[in-house]
């Protein structure tokens, strides 16, 4: 019997997955530890370039410390939170430590002028490792972009994670948030000042694994978007309006931001303070509306079953699918920007007029429900796709630290080919991973629990950061 929608617990959700970011941290670990089979791993990072880079995210299950999906995962944790912390209770203490563990990172990476560290570990000797993250012996080499060697994406991206994480703490911690805020403006200044791609100054340590494909203009007119909602300072916005053209406004992830970007800038255009014409808002010129809202509502348009134009397709149980893999981050990152957009349309009263349908608030609520429904548990296999919810969750994830026993129980080192044994066992993870997202299912709703099907069994940091939000809207209405 398949489980029912309703039966969905968002709290248990919410809990969980903030959770799963305790037990992909790096660095010393804090006596608040929750996550208790982890313990700490990489306490010399950044010593061969003298800097202190102890901490941050491992980004998947692997334990190399990719900067650009990880900064992507501070920047939607952050949005998580100002959006809808408000809904988190005693959970939002805990989001606020997991975007801390982030930014703290982030304020270690870019402690040099002109300097940003864009990486952290050999991924060719970390991927031909099965090693737990505490018994690291790969070469833990940092990799930085500088002026004559620029890297404006990840350093971007960067920015953007420093700008937003000073809202979330706003109200919280003044001095930390004020300190966000600075080192974001000089960031960006660096990113915007030295621009470049980092697939040419890092390219062999970052590439195939978190490539740009995209390019880098996408990431500095998100991160001044960010500067602007948090500085409301003009010259942000002028940059946002001057350097938003081209890419794909249907995209959103941590390589492409733009249907990100239209979303956001739709707040500042047109939904603050329950302003309902754009004509009447006095510190925007009403023709900015021509440069985002169409695109989000376009954007809102692509998504719908429905629709003509959909930029997605379905699989038959109902889950929102994009070929290539890893698909859990469109299906969350897109619903994340569904429920986002819905609240400011709704503070409009604006509905949108797609090819043969009306799409309303509460139209792409529902549809971003159906899809955290289904990671939940309503699907035709009546299975959690997030590891520790339900009774019925994978059992064998494509995790270090997870398929190996911890520390406390085999405190031998366990070398480099050592973990192959661990890898190869026919039974469940030893530890598991409470509130990590999988990659999920395929396209026919079939999914294969197996360590060895990395699209479908890894977790990463950035399928849960925008889970994160959704998790704790529902959780409320």
């Amino acid at each position: 019997m398949e489980r029912a929608a309703a039966e969905s617990d968002y709290a248990e959700a919410l809990t969980k997955s903030i959770l799963f970011y305790e037990g992909q941290r790096s660095g010393k670990l804090p006596s608040s530890q929750r996550m208790t089979w982890r313990k700490d791993s990489a306490l010399t990072d950044g010593s061969d370039i003298g800097m202190d880079l102890v901490g941050g995210y491992y980004d998947a299950g692997d334990n190399v410390k990719f900067h650009l999906p990880m900064a992507f995962t501070v920047t939607i944790l952050s949005w998580s939170v100002i959006e809808f912390g408000q809904f988190m209770d005693s959970d939002l203490q805990h989001a606020l430590e997991a975007i801390r563990w982030g930014t703290d990172y982030f304020l270690k990476a870019t402690s040099k002028a002109d300097v940003v560290v864009a990486q952290v570990g050999d991924p060719y000797g970390d991927h031909d490792c099965w090693e737990r993250p505490e018994d690291m012996d790969t070469p833990r080499t940092s990799y930085f972009v500088d002026k004559e060697h620029p890297g404006s994406e990840v350093s971007a991206e960067i920015a953007a994670s420093l700008a937003a994480s000073s809202i979330a703490f706003s109200n919280s911690d003044s001095d930390y948030s004020a300190l966000l805020l600075s080192r974001a403006v000089q960031v960006f200044q660096f990113a915007d000042t030295h621009r470049g791609s980092y697939n040419d100054s890092i390219g062999n340590a970052t590439c195939p694994f978190y490539c740009d494909f995209n390019g880098y203009m996408d990431e500095l007119v998100w991160a001044a978007s960010w500067l602007y909602k948090a500085t409301k300072e003009a010259n942000y916005w002028n940059y946002v309006k001057e350097n938003m053209q081209g890419g794909n406004i249907k995209e959103f992830g941590w390589d492409a931001k733009h249907a990100g970007i239209n979303v956001l800038a739709s707040q500042h255009l047109k939904f603050s303070c329950l302003i309902f014409f754009v004509e009447q808002w006095a510190m925007t010129d009403p023709s900015d509306s021509n440069l985002f809202i169409p695109n989000a509502d376009q954007f809102v348009c692509s998504i719908f079953p429905q629709s003509p134009t959909k930029s997605v397709s379905y699989t038959p149980g109902g889950l929102m699918f994009k070929p290539g893999g890893f698909n859990m981050q469109t299906t969350m990152s897109i619903s994340f920007l569904l429920v986002v957009y819905a609240q400011y349309m709704k503070a409009a009263s604006k509905t949108i007029q797609c090819e043969g349908f009306v799409a309303d608030p509460s139209g792409l609520v529902s549809l971003a429900r159906t899809q955290v429904d289904y990671v939940l548990g309503n699907n035709p296999l009546s299975m959690s796709y997030m590891v520790g919810y339900g009774e019925k969750f994978p059992q064998k994830i494509h995790h270090r630290g997870s398929t190996m026993p911890s520390i406390e129980e085999v405190p031998e080192h366990i070398g480099c080919r050592d973990g192959d044994a661990y890898f190869n066992k026919e039974g469940p993870n030893p530890n598991v991973l409470i509130g990590a997202l999988v990659g999920g299912p395929v396209k026919d709703d079939s999914f294969k629990d197996s360590r060895s099907d990395i699209a479908e069994s890894e977790p990463t940091t950035y399928y849960n950061a925008p889970f994160v939000g959704l998790s704790a809207y529902f959780k409320a209405n």
